[in-house]
C-alpha cells in the first residue's frame, strides 16, 4: 500500500471516528431501586400478653424464639422490606427489673451506635394510655435506625428496635425507615397494658 492510499484509510477512519463522537455523552444518573409503600392497614395484635397494639397489616407479630428470647418478646416481621422490629418486655415486679435500670440500658443500647451515627435525635411522645414513650431516630450508617422505649413506671416496660436484615444504605432505605417508624409510632400510640395479676 502507498503512501498516499495509508493517508487515505487513515483520514477516513479519522473522520468516521470524530463523526461518531459528535453527540455530548452524559453519564446515566445514580438511582434508588424502587420501593412500593402501601397504605397502612393496622390489625389489633391481643393474645395472651400483658399488652396489647395495632400492627400494619403488611407486618407478622412472631414470638421472639432467639436464644435470649424471654417470655412476651415478640418480632413484627416486614417481609416485603427484610425488616424487623424486634421487641422486649419487662415486668417491673422485682428488683432485677427496676425502671431505672432498664431506661438506663435502654439509652446505653442507643449510645452504643454513636460510633456509626451522624446524628441521634430523641423525642418524647405522648400516647393513648397517658404514659410517654421516648424514641430515638438515628442518621447514618448504623444497625438500629429508630428505636423506643415507654413504662406506666409500675407494671411494664417495654422496648422495641428496628433492624433491616439487607447490606443496603440506609439513606436508599429512607422511605422505607420513615414507612416503619411511622408504624413504630402507631404501635405505641394504641399501646394497651393488661392488668398485672
Amino acid at each position: 500500500m502507498n503512501k498516499f492510499n495509508r493517508l487515505l484509510v487513515l483520514g477516513i477512519v479519522l473522520i468516521g471516528l470524530l463523526s461518531a463522537c459528535s453527540e455530548t455523552y452524559l453519564p446515566k444518573k445514580r438511582g434508588f431501586h424502587r420501593i412500593d409503600l402501601p397504605l397502612p392497614q393496622y390489625l389489633a395484635f391481643d393474645k395472651e400478653y400483658p399488652y396489647s397494639f395495632e400492627a400494619n397489616g403488611i407486618a407478622t407479630v412472631k414470638p421472639d424464639t432467639t436464644k435470649y428470647a424471654e417470655e412476651f418478646w415478640v418480632n413484627v416481621n416486614y417481609p416485603q422490606f427484610d425488616a424487623d422490629v424486634q421487641i422486649t418486655y419487662k415486668p417491673l415486679t422485682n428488683k432485677v427489673n427496676n425502671l431505672t435500670k432498664l431506661i438506663v440500658d435502654s439509652r446505653n443500647l442507643v449510645n452504643k451506635h454513636q460510633v456509626k451515627a451522624s446524628g441521634i435525635e430523641e423525642g418524647r411522645l405522648l400516647l393513648d394510655n397517658g404514659n410517654y414513650a421516648y424514641l430515638f431516630e438515628l442518621q447514618g450508617e448504623v444497625p438500629s435506625q429508630f428505636q423506643f422505649y415507654t413504662t406506666d413506671s409500675a407494671n411494664h416496660f417495654m422496648r422495641g428496635a428496628l433492624y433491616f436484615k439487607t447490606a443496603s444504605k440506609n439513606d436508599s432505605l429512607a422511605p422505607v425507615i420513615k414507612y416503619i417508624a411511622n408504624d413504630m409510632k402507631h404501635l405505641l400510640k394504641t399501646l394497651k397494658w393488661k392488668k398485672v395479676s
